[in-house]
């Protein structure tokens, strides 16, 4: 089979995007595939209209989208796709939305009961730290995690401890999107729980080596220690894992993807997001949790790549609300 590799892109994750393709097609080469790679990279006249002229696209069978953030996450892409018939991995397109776009996750987690962290967001424009200040108080006080509300990889993310640290952390956050999600910190543990077609592996934990799991942590080999399963009983992670697939479905996600938990000193979780294209790096979390299990990574490849042919054509029929 013929599987393209979709990788790169403009946004601010394009270095781990260009990671995870190359590691992804060496997987599906592995696993019998052929497996060319496309750098959807504007600046050497490889944009989304070359893409779709391109024999390579005419030639898939199935598209592996391993592009993070920007149009590739967001919906843009599948959009693209699902027009021109071509089966890709991952979710379609309305949950490729919701998901990029926190506060819209976290309105339809309220609506279907699943514990996330009290939070509010704040426009660009709508009156910086002063604001900020009301909608800290209204969510409970500090700390809060202070993050851009389309962006993924902890990009542009601070944790605000004190209220002199406000403004700066808005302004970061406000040079990758033009909402901000104050988000009420919840202190304990970071969770992660993979979902692959309609298989919950096992819980993953993340342990920073120093500070919290930003950029530099997530993909700096060394920096961060991770146990898979997680050291939290058999109970509390069956729970967190039933969640997580509650969280996944209701945000209509599809073929693969990856929830990440908060669990407080209470052992009480708190579902932040879920990521429609998870990383496939070295020191990703979903191939981790595929091998605590017993997959190999082309075998992890290879599942999420049939997935994507079973599931071509009802992707967008799934609710997301």
């Amino acid at each position: 089979m013929t599987v393209l590799v979709l990788m790169g892109g403009m946004s601010t994750e394009r270095e781990v995007s260009l990671n995870t393709g190359a590691a992804v097609a060496e997987a599906l080469e592995a696993a019998g595939h052929t497996a060319p790679m496309y750098d959807l990279d504007p600046r050497a006249g490889r944009d989304v209209f070359d893409l779709v002229t391109s024999h390579v696209l005419r030639d898939a069978d199935v598209v592996f989208i391993a592009l993070h953030g920007g149009e590739g996450e967001d919906g843009r892409i599948q959009a693209v796709l699902d027009l021109l018939g071509i089966p890709y991995t991952g979710s379609g397109v309305r949950a490729s939305a919701i998901c990029m776009d926190k506060a819209v996750s976290k309105i339809i987690f309220e609506r279907h009961g699943i514990p996330t962290p009290a939070w509010a967001s704040i426009e660009g424009d709508s009156g910086g730290p002063d604001v900020a200040g009301q909608a800290i108080s209204d969510i409970g006080g500090l700390p809060v995690v202070v993050k851009p509300n389309d962006q993924g990889s902890t990009i542009g993310i601070s944790i605000v401890q004190a209220h002199e640290e406000l403004e700066a952390a808005i302004r970061l956050a406000e040079r990758y999107s033009r909402c901000v999600i104050l988000e009420k910190y919840i202190a304990g543990r970071e969770l992660s729980v993979p979902i692959v077609g309609d298989e919950v592996f096992p819980v993953v934990e993340i342990k920073p080596k120093q500070g919290f799991y930003d950029y530099e942590r997530k993909y700096t080999k060394g920096m961060t220690l991770y146990e898979c399963p997680a050291r939290i009983g058999d109970d509390l992670s069956r729970k967190i894992q039933d969640d997580a697939v509650k969280a996944y479905e209701v945000l209509g996600c599809d073929g693969f993807g990856r929830v990440d938990v908060r669990l407080d000193e209470d052992d009480m979780p708190y579902f932040l997001e879920v990521n429609t294209i998870p990383g496939m790096t070295e020191t990703s979390l979903v191939p981790m949790a595929a091998k605590a299990r017993g997959m190999t990574f082309p075998e992890l490849i290879d599942r999420i790549t049939s997935l994507a042919l079973t599931t071509a054509g009802v992707k967008n029929q799934k609710s997301g609300g």
